[in-house]
C-alpha cells in the first residue's frame, strides 16, 4: 500500500470524528510542534495528523488526533517531535518485529477514510518498479475504509502505522499489497486488548470497488 488517503469532508461521520479529535488537548501539543496544519480533510499522507480510533485509559472507544509515521532514529539534535520514517506494517510479521510487536498485542487502533490511493507498480527495463496510474479503492457498498493500525507513544504524542496485507486477485494487478480493512462491526474487538489479533484479521475486507482517479 502508499502512503495515501482521502477523507470527504462532506461525510458527517468524518466530519465528527475530526471535531472529536480536534477538542483533544493533544491536539492542542499537535499544532504548537507540528509547523503545518493538522486534521484537514482531503488527501492525507505521510506525518500528516489525522483522527484515529483507539482505546484511551479507562478502555472506552475515543478519538485521538495521531501523526501518520513510526521514527526509528534518534530525534535530531532540537526536535521535539521524531521524524515519521515507517508509514506501513506487515500483518504477517507485526507481531515478531521488535519495532511493531508491544502495539500489536496492545495498542491497536482504526484509521477512517473514504477510500485509500494506490499506484500501478509494474517492471521497468532495469529490473526496478515504476509507478503508473492512480486508484481509489474502498470496499463495495461501503461509505467508510476502516483502515487498521497499531499506534505508540512518541515525546508523549501517538503515532501510528497502517497494517497490510497479501492483496487479492484484482487488487495484484496493481500493487504487491493492500490495507488490512475491517467492517465496523468488527472495529471493536480489534482495538481491544484482550482480543487477539490474529483471530480478528480473518474477517478483513477483500471485495472492493477501483476506479481511476480522475473518472
Amino acid at each position: 500500500m502508499c502512503v495515501r488517503f482521502f477523507i470527504n469532508r462532506d461525510s458527517k461521520r468524518l466530519q465528527e470524528l475530526e471535531r472529536m479529535a480536534s477538542v483533544s488537548p493533544l491536539a492542542d501539543r499537535f499544532r504548537s510542534l507540528l509547523p503545518s496544519p493538522i486534521l484537514q480533510g482531503g488527501e492525507v499522507g505521510p506525518a500528516s495528523v489525522t483522527p484515529v480510533i483507539a482505546l484511551n485509559k479507562k478502555e472506552t472507544e475515543t478519538v485521538f488526533p495521531m501523526q501518520w509515521g513510526f521514527s526509528i532514529s534518534p530525534p535530531a539534535e532540537g526536535q521535539k517531535l521524531p521524524a515519521c520514517e515507517v508509514f506501513n506494517a506487515r500483518t504477517e510479521t507485526a507481531g515478531e518485529k521488535r519495532t511493531f510487536a508491544p502495539s500489536w498485542r496492545s495498542r491497536r487502533c482504526v484509521i477512517p477514510a473514504s477510500w485509500y490511493y494506490e499506484w500501478e507498480h509494474s517492471e521497468a527495463g532495469n529490473g526496478r518498479k515504476k509507478a503508473g496510474e492512480r486508484w481509489s479503492i474502498r470496499p463495495k457498498d461501503a461509505e467508510l475504509v476502516y483502515l487498521c493500525g497499531l499506534y505508540r507513544m512518541e515525546a508523549g504524542l501517538p503515532k501510528f502505522v497502517v497494517l497490510t496485507r497479501p492483496p487479492t486477485e484484482a487488487l495484484a494487478k496493481i500493487h504487491d499489497r493492500m490495507p488490512l480493512i475491517l467492517p465496523e462491526d468488527k472495529t471493536a474487538a480489534w482495538i481491544d486488548p484482550g482480543m487477539k489479533p490474529e483471530e480478528i484479521i480473518g474477517y478483513a475486507l477483500t471485495d472492493m470497488e477501483m476506479r481511476r482517479t480522475g473518472e
